[in-house]
């Protein structure tokens, strides 16, 4: 009885073990991941004054989940849209709304595609605290630094031919926004 029981348990620990080596694979529909595999031309400092900001050139790849499996040109993807979602790295507690945008792109299986000028934070976001405030008082007025620290998360949404819907892994980025 006790050798089944440690069996049982051997079984389930290595069931659980390859199943976390394919977390990432197990976590999106479909066949494919889509990967922003490069950033080029990010702004990491940026005055409110001169906005809006983008990255220059980025670059989004449609990965099969599948390496040594057959694709098909009903794994390309169509890219959607993107969203950023801000949190801030300083004492402060109020974040400018999230950037959704529409994005509209395609990526073959296996492939990757560029856009260019990719925009990051648009007036939505400087036109409102805690961004705002830095135009119009010169400080954020939660913690009265003359600099907000934000992260950002990057995430692509589009749709395999195939009717999959598909979302990158969060891309992640800091900037520094002053007056």
């Amino acid at each position: 009885m006790k050798r089944k029981a440690s069996l049982s348990l051997c079984l389930l620990l290595l069931a659980a073990a390859v199943a976390g080596c394919r977390s990432r694979t197990d976590k999106s529909a479909g066949t494919v991941l889509l990967s922003v595999s490069d950033f080029q031309g990010l702004p990491v400092q940026v005055s409110v004054a001169t906005g809006p900001f983008s990255i220059t050139n980025l670059t989004v790849r449609n990965i099969a989940k599948d390496p040594t499996g057959t694709t098909s040109n009903l794994q390309s993807v169509e890219i959607k849209s993107y969203s950023i979602n801000y949190t801030r790295r300083d004492t402060g507690t109020r974040v400018p709304p999230a950037l959704v945008q529409s994005l509209f792109g395609f990526v073959q299986v296996n492939s990757q595609a560029q856009f260019l000028n990719v925009p990051i934070l648009l007036s939505d976001q400087t036109l409102n605290p805690p961004l705002s405030d830095l135009s119009k008082f010169g400080a954020d007025r939660e913690t009265g630094s003359a600099v907000i620290v934000l992260d950002c998360q990057m995430v692509f949404f589009g749709e395999t031919l195939s009717g999959d819907k598909i979302a990158s892994s969060p891309s992640g980025f800091t900037i520094e926004v002053r007056p």
